[in-house]
């Protein structure tokens, strides 16, 4: 069985910097891409960022230059640096990973969430 467990998310001021993590666990033979999605109250869930096993990454417009997404492949370790924090990037923080494990073969998975609140 595989899941995600996510860490960091949390209260902070606008401008202010938060880390998030994601660790895949379980029996797999291969994670192909990591990412974090969000959801806002009343709004769709949306990609933030996400990267390949290659080390490309995709970020939404509205968080380049400010969110850095970053993996340790060798602990299945998914981190994503936010910085310049604004209250519109408020919103539940979804870890998402594409892997391909002995019974299931290839598909999403998703963790909990975890909440990160701007607000002064």
């Amino acid at each position: 069985q595989v899941q995600l467990v996510e860490s960091g998310g949390g209260l902070v001021q606008p401008g202010g910097s938060l880390r998030l993590s994601c660790a895949a666990s379980g029996s797999f033979f291969r994670i192909n891409a990591m990412g974090w999605y969000r959801q806002a109250p009343g709004k769709q869930r949306e990609l933030v960022a996400d990267i390949t096993s290659g080390g490309r990454t995709n970020y939404a417009d509205s968080v380049k230059g400010r969110f850095t997404i970053s993996t340790d492949n060798a602990k299945n370790v998914v981190s994503m640096q936010m910085s310049g924090l604004k209250p519109e990037d408020t919103a539940v923080y979804y870890c998402n990973a594409e892997i391909i494990s002995p019974v299931l073969g290839r598909r999403p998975y998703w963790g909990q969430g975890t909440q990160v609140t701007v607000s002064s």
